[in-house]
């Protein structure tokens, strides 16, 4: 009857056409890309041996990069029943962690290597779903699609690649019926950090002999610089922060260049302004911050240069006398 309850509530969403939500959007897809029934029951497809083995050593290294953060993760989650699943892009799972005693009830839910937990095999859930839309996702008991998988709670996060595509997703799973929301909001924390550090070691693997820098914003912003100070690599964070594509081989350019673009995107300016404004900083540096004095050095008129300030967003102060107005040292060499 509860299954029969689920299914009804999912085929009444998915044909509601004032429903937007993402769960709606990934319910719609379920049932009319994939033709999902949500009442049928689980029908995980699963790998042979020399299937599962073939995928597993085609991403050898990979797994060996992202194993350590996978043990921590699953230090920290065990205690509470949950495993942590590594799938493949294809969401084919290819390693698990989980207690012996926990295995056999993860097992009955279809959730060991081999088996595919993409969105076309088994309709919204953690993996499939994380993978289909690119971005973490909580998939909590009955926002499953199929009614066989509401007994379950999945927290996901998906890993990119050193070219920006995605690679793998990073799953912990519950079967307990006390799992909360709020305690899956936690997990979800854990799970993204843990991701981004598989991303970030398995950026550092791709490159062995480059220079990598940090290019943004947080740790993941990642970016594989040669001994010509030319960027050959960017993580997906970093790629973001400099303007960059998305995904694809990154085509070889000066790291100052990447840098020096980025700035003028956040400061509204263009290469001609940048240099302008590096000239009347450095001419006020030389004449501790004396406008009077800089604008001689640059030969041209006071009021030329307090125009010219003025529009490249460095500020004056009153100086003590007339005449010598002067440029707060707070401000030479700061980037509005």
């Amino acid at each position: 009857m509860e299954t029969r309850h689920h299914a009804d509530r999912v085929i009444e969403r998915t044909h509601a056409s004032n429903d937007l939500t993402p769960l709606t959007a990934s319910w719609r897809r379920s049932a009319l890309r994939h033709g999902l029934d949500p009442a049928q029951p689980i029908r995980a497809r699963r790998l042979t041996a020399a299937e599962l083995a073939a995928r597993r050593e085609a991403m050898g290294p990979f797994l060996s990069v992202a194993a350590q953060p996978v043990d921590e993760l699953y230090r920290v989650v065990s205690g509470s029943g949950c495993a942590v699943l590594l799938t493949d892009a294809d969401g084919i799972l290819l390693d698990r962690r989980a207690s012996a005693a926990d295995a056999p009830v993860f097992d009955a839910w279809a959730l060991a290597p081999g088996a595919d937990w993409s969105e076309a095999a088994q309709g919204t859930n953690g993996v499939g779903t994380c993978l289909a839309e690119g971005r973490g996702v909580i998939i909590h008991r009955d926002q499953h699609f199929l009614s066989a998988n509401t007994g379950m709670s999945c927290i996901d996060a998906p890993i990119h690649g050193p070219e920006g595509q995605i690679i793998a997703a990073l799953d912990v799973s519950s079967a307990r019926a006390d799992a909360t929301e709020g305690m899956n909001a936690l997990i979800a924390a854990m799970v993204g950090q843990s991701a981004r550090a598989i991303e970030a070691a398995w950026f550092r693997a791709a490159f062995p002999g480059a220079r990598i820098v940090v290019a943004g914003e947080g740790v993941e912003a990642l970016v594989a610089v040669d001994r010509d100070d030319l960027a050959i690599g960017a993580t997906r964070a970093a790629r973001r922060a400099l303007g960059l594509p998305k995904t694809g081989a990154l085509k070889p350019r000066p790291l100052s260049d990447l840098l020096a673009e980025s700035l003028d995107r956040e400061a509204g300016t263009g290469g001609f302004d940048r240099a302008e404004r590096a000239a009347v900083i450095r001419a006020l540096a030389r004449t501790d911050g004396n406008v009077t004095a800089a604008a001689r050095a640059l030969g041209v008129g006071r009021a030329t240069l307090y125009r010219r300030m003025s529009r490249l967003g460095i500020a004056p102060v009153q100086g003590p006398r007339p005449g010598s107005e002067t440029v707060g040292r707070g401000d030479v060499g700061r980037v509005s």
